[in-house]
This record gives structure tokens, sequence and C-alpha cells, in this order.
């Protein structure tokens, strides 16, 4: 008998046949299990197997339907509110003698800001001078009538007069007076001390300043100063015509400025413009906001969020969505394990994910990750 085992060559060969039939045997194996379909489709309807890998990556939850509110987002600018803002005008024209403030300095109201030598005030104060004169003159001829009636000496008529004369003094006095305390004089200062003093007529920041020691004041009308409380500040939006629908006056806003990142000012809605901008469409959009710190500062651009109430709405991660063409789709489990592309419309994405105005309702079960893995 022949023994292979015997034979060098030979048993060569019979283990290489064997390990061959063997690794041919493997390989058929795994060809086999590479075969297994990650998925079946069955016409509109695509379903995975029980022994697809997909099972172990494709996680399903249910939508559901959330109350939030629309941020609206638009440009913005920061401005001083008019009603904390006033431009110092001169009571009357003249020489500044001096400046007591600078531009940026914070005042408060009645604080001396500058004074000025004017003559007209000067004329002011002689004209009380002589109203005062006048009625004391007039007080004195008023009690001699009133001696001498009672002596019996003086008839009806010359106590009238100087009853009349006294009154029509007393009223010019007053009227002197009046004017002296308009133009900012004080009619118990004494000759020397009478120069125009300008005062702040509130509390608040200089924020121009048009005027130095020295200058003459030659237009009564043109403003010397102007001083603005920016504790509270406007951040005015424009808000474009088709938008407006969702803003009211009173409705919680935010905004943001280049000048701080990462920091969020909050304020409300303080009034919504009567007319719209005929060119741009647009139309302002007045926010409040408290500026204790003087952070913001009028004339810096911004950027205002507005948050419109919405219905509830049917949210879905982003991670949802796919694209099938032109279309927004995901996929919404039928039954067990199958699922069927859905196009779905979107209103606008928010942090929370994305509102479906169509295509889903709250309780769909849809693919919210490895949905790619089912777009082909």
């Amino acid at each position: 008998m022949f023994n292979t085992f015997s034979h060098p060559r030979a048993a060569l060969c019979t283990l290489a046949l064997i390990l061959g039939c063997l690794l041919g045997g493997c390989s058929h194996d795994e060809s086999a299990q590479e075969a297994a379909p990650a998925f079946v489709v069955h016409g509109q309807q695509l379903e995975v197997p029980a022994d697809s890998p997909l099972r172990k990556r494709l996680k399903v939850a249910p939508v559901e339907l959330q109350q939030a509110p629309h941020e609206l987002e638009f440009p913005a600018n920061v401005e001083a509110d008019p009603a904390h803002m006033a431009n110092v005008l001169p009571a009357l024209t003249g020489r500044v003698v001096s400046l007591d403030v600078n531009l940026g300095d914070h005042v408060q109201r009645g604080q001396l800001l500058a004074v000025i030598d004017s003559g007209d005030l000067a004329q002011a104060y002689a004209d009380v001078d002589k109203a005062r004169d006048a009625l004391n003159l007039a007080k004195k001829a008023l009690d001699r009538a009133h001696g001498v009636q009672q002596a019996g000496g003086a008839a009806v008529k010359d106590l009238e007069a100087a009853q009349s004369g006294y009154v029509q003094a007393e009223a010019e006095y007053r009227r002197a007076q009046m004017r002296l305390a308009a133009l900012g004089g004080n009619a118990d200062a004494k000759n020397g001390a009478r120069p125009m003093q300008v005062r702040a007529p509130m509390d608040g920041t200089i924020t121009a300043l048009s005027i130095a020691p020295g200058a003459f004041v030659n237009d009564a009308t043109a403003s010397m100063m102007t001083i603005a409380n920016i504790d509270k500040l406007w951040v005015t939006a424009e808000v474009p015509e088709d938008a407006l629908g969702l803003v009211a006056k009173g409705q919680a806003a935010t905004a943001i400025v280049p000048a701080y990142p990462g920091r969020t000012f909050r304020g409300a809605v303080y009034s919504v413009g009567a007319v719209i901008d005929p060119a741009s469409r647009r139309d302002p959009v007045r926010i409040a906001i408290d500026n204790a710190d003087h952070a913001l500062k009028p004339g810096m651009y911004a950027r205002a969020s507005l948050a419109a109430a919405q219905p509830a709405q049917v949210f879905v991660p982003e991670s949802a969505l796919l694209m099938n063409n032109d279309s927004t789709t995901v996929f919404v489990e039928v039954s067990p394990w199958t699922f069927e592309r859905r196009t779905v419309e979107l209103s606008y994405d928010d942090n929370g994910g994305a509102r479906v105005l169509k295509g889903l309702q709250a309780g769909d079960r849809v693919v919210v990750a490895g949905g790619v893995l089912l777009n082909d």
C-alpha cells in the first residue's frame, strides 16, 4: 500500500488541498454574510431586516408639538431717548466768561454749566431795580393818600389815583421779576454778581459741546451743548412691512452689538412707528433697554431680535432632515422597522430644531439619526 505521508512532496500537496478547501469554505460564508441586504425596498417603503446592521445605527423617535416663539432678527441702531435729551440754549447773547464742564462729563440737574456776560441780562436786572423803586414810591404815595383822607383833607379821586398807581407799579415789578427769572437771573443777586448762569436742565452726560471760554454767543437759537441721559436707550430696529403683524408694544426683545460679543441686552418694544419709510418699506420699532452701566452708546450698530408668539407646531431635529432632489424629506416609520420617505415643508429653523408646517403630525416616529444610510 502506498503511504502518501511517507513521501514529502505528496504530503505537501495533500496539505495544500485541504487548506484550499477550508479557505474556500470560509470565503463562501463571508460572501454570503456580506450579501445580506441592509434594507429591502417594497414599493415606496424600505424594510430593515432583522439581521441588517442598520438596526444598530438607526435611531427612531416620535415628534411632538411644541409651543415656542419665533425669533425675528432685524438690523438696528442705538439711539438716545428724545424724552431724556436736551439741547442747552442761551437765554440771551453774550460772551462766555467760564465753562465749567467738558465733553463727556456727567452732570446733575441744576449744576452750573457756564457763565455768560450778557448786556441784555444787565438790562433785565435794571428793569427789576427800576420796577422795585417805582413800587416803593407808589406804596409811599398810597400811604400818604390814606393818611390825608383819614385827616379829612383829601378827595376820593386822589386816593383812587394813588391806589391805581400802586397796582400798576406792583404789576410791572412782577413782570420784571418773571422776565429776569426766565433768563436765569436772580433778583436777590448783588450788583457785582449778575452774569448769566447756565445750569443743567436734567441729569445726564454732555454729548455735544459748541462753546469755549471767551467765545461770543451771538445766536440765542443755537445749541451750546447737548445733555443726554443714557441710563435708558432705544435700540431702533428696521422692521420690514411684511413682518409688522408679528410686532406689538410691550413684546420681549433682545439686542446684540459688535462691541460686546456674547453679551445680550434685554428690553421690550416701546413703540412701533406710525409711518413706513416709502423707500425701504421698513418701519422703525423702538426697543427700550436699561443701560445703567452705559455700555451701549448712541450711534452703535446692533442686531435686534423679537420673540413673536406662534401656535403649537411640530418640531423635528435637524439631523432627521434629508435632501431628495429639491425637496426636504424625512423617513417615517409606518410599521416596526419599515420606513417611508415623506416630503416636509418647513417654516424656519430654530435652536430647538426645525418647525414643520406640512408633512408630519404629532406622534409620528421618524429616523432622527442614521437616515442618510437609507437615503439611496
